[in-house]
Order: C-alpha cells, then sequence, then structure tokens
C-alpha cells in the first residue's frame, strides 16, 4: 500500500512539473508572439506617419494650383467668362 501511495505521488509530481513546463513554454511562445506584434505595430505607425506626411505635402493648395495650371492647363476665368446664374 506504502507502495502505491508512493508511485501516486510521484506521478502527480511529474505531472505537475510536465504542467509547469508546458505553462511555461505557452507563456514564452505568447511573449514572443507579443513580441512581433509590438514590433510590427510600431513599424505600421512610422509608416503612418510617413504617409500622413506625404498627405500634407500633395494636398497643399499652392501644389495643387501649381498642377491645375502645368498639367491641366486651367486658369481662372476673367471677367467676361464669368456667368452668375440666379434662381
Amino acid at each position: 500500500m506504502r507502495a502505491f501511495v508512493l508511485l501516486l505521488l510521484l506521478g502527480l509530481v511529474a505531472s505537475s512539473a510536465v504542467a509547469v513546463v508546458l505553462s511555461r513554454h505557452h507563456h514564452r511562445a505568447g511573449f514572443i508572439e507579443l513580441s512581433r506584434l509590438e514590433k510590427e505595430r510600431d513599424e505600421l505607425n512610422i509608416e503612418f506617419g510617413r504617409l500622413q506626411i506625404e498627405q500634407a505635402t500633395w494636398s497643399e493648395p499652392n501644389r495643387i494650383e501649381q498642377v491645375a495650371v502645368t498639367k491641366l492647363g486651367m486658369k481662372f476665368p476673367e471677367g467676361a467668362e464669368v456667368v452668375v446664374v440666379q434662381p
């Protein structure tokens, strides 16, 4: 009987040790995934900042006017070209 209890306790201790090892493995795997995702988040934040700067540069009124005049041949209408429509 004593040997059975001893074997039972030994089995429980071994099971507990395996559970601890598995738990630590899952924790480490989760931490590695978290670190990877945080790095990806940081890279995306940097890219977003760059895109915001680029958007601000391309949408400046002077830039839009320059493109409208040079590439599209647009100009402000002369006084005689303006027609006022009244309801």
